[in-house]
């Protein structure tokens, strides 16, 4: 099993489970319930059933789609190299049953079970889905986002998508799409400008019901992997507010097509340890923030240091400093983006 989850390798999970293994970290999975899988009990939190037809606390799955979503999230395996694993196999699954088998979801079914996410104090939202919106869905996500929780969503799938679903096309949620095994965007992804990031999309095995294993494809489980991935950034920085774990996990994304973001990779395929690793500025770094101060105001200065204040000279000084660490910020953006698209993409053996 463990050799057919090609993309552990292409993601060097390996390499980024010395930095992080996702401790500390629940993954709310609102969908078709989670089974309590042999390789995945361990990590089963008890949850909810907004509808009828489950056991009650989201632990009961007839349909393998949840189980499979949780295992890609946080499956520890059975020992050694034996078992499916997940990208955070340290993280906890908040079950959530609020789809029926082989069918859609309501809305609100949703909704309340993104509710019952908040309530538990979810660090993740993974929403393997995508389709109409409500009024109590939409302040639902909206009550998430606030709640410093970080959301997930899969981007949709062709045929029968022909654009990016609710709620991933909501500027706060982190869209996802999907790859192939040669990190080129999936046919089966679709494609649009709230896509934020691309994950592996095609034959992706992992945990299923009945202590069986699954195989799929489509932008559910890619959705999956990236929600993993935010696990293990969750994990090893704790103090990051839910907008810097988006920000660090888009910043450090491997390139693909055009330079710079596009509608079919967003800002590049997840790069687990570049995420774990890389030093990233903050969110604003070199933007708007740094506006003219009020007339009188002194310039900055470092702390301890006396202000110049009313000495142009201070002044521009403060600007010249100001602008340089600008450069720099812009600079790192650069660099970073042409290194990583210089980089050749992962490689595996089939």
């Amino acid at each position: 099993m463990r050799g057919d989850q090609w993309h552990l390798r292409y993601l060097k999970v390996a390499e980024a489970h010395r930095l992080s293994a996702g401790d500390g970290v629940t993954v709310a999975v609102p969908d078709t319930g989670v089974s309590p899988h042999p390789d995945l009990h361990r990590n089963l939190l008890s949850g909810i059933d907004t509808i009828p037809g489950g056991s009650g606390n989201g632990q009961q799955d007839r349909d393998s789609h949840g189980t499979s979503m949780a295992g890609l999230i946080a499956a520890h395996g059975r020992g050694g190299t034996t078992g499916a694993l997940g990208l955070a196999p340290r993280s906890k699954i908040l079950p959530i049953f609020v789809s029926p088998p082989q069918s859609d979801g309501a809305p609100d079914a949703l909704a309340e079970g993104i509710e019952f996410a908040i309530s538990r104090g979810a660090d993740v939202i993974s929403i393997s889905s995508g389709g109409a919106s409500s009024t109590r869905l939409d302040r639902a996500i909206g009550t998430a986002i606030a709640s410093d929780i970080v959301v997930v969503a899969a981007a949709g799938n062709r045929p029968g998508d022909s654009r990016v679903t609710y709620p991933a096309l909501r500027s706060e949620v982190i869209a996802v799409g999907g790859v192939d095994h040669s990190g080129r965007h999936a046919t089966v992804s679709v494609a649009g400008p709230e896509v934020d990031i691309v994950a592996p999309a095609v034959d992706i095995y992992s945990t299923s019901y009945d202590a069986k294993y699954s195989k799929g494809e489509g932008t559910s489980g890619a959705t999956a992997i990236v929600a993993g991935a935010v696990a293990l950034i969750r994990s090893r920085f704790p103090g990051l507010p839910a907008s810097e774990v988006a920000h660090r996990l888009t910043a450090t994304a491997v390139d693909k097509g055009p330079p710079g973001r596009d509608d079919q990779y967003g800002y590049g395929v997840i790069d687990l340890v570049a995420a774990l690793t890389a030093d990233v500025p903050p969110l604003g770094f070199g933007s708007a923030t740094a506006s003219a101060p009020a007339t009188g105001a002194p310039s900055t200065t470092a702390a301890g240091q006396p202000s110049d204040d009313g000495n142009p000279g201070s002044v521009v000084r403060g600007w010249i400093t100001l602008g340089a660490l600008v450069a720099a910020g812009v600079a790192w953006v650069l660099i970073a983006r042409r290194r990583r698209r210089d980089e050749p993409p992962p490689r595996i053996s089939r």
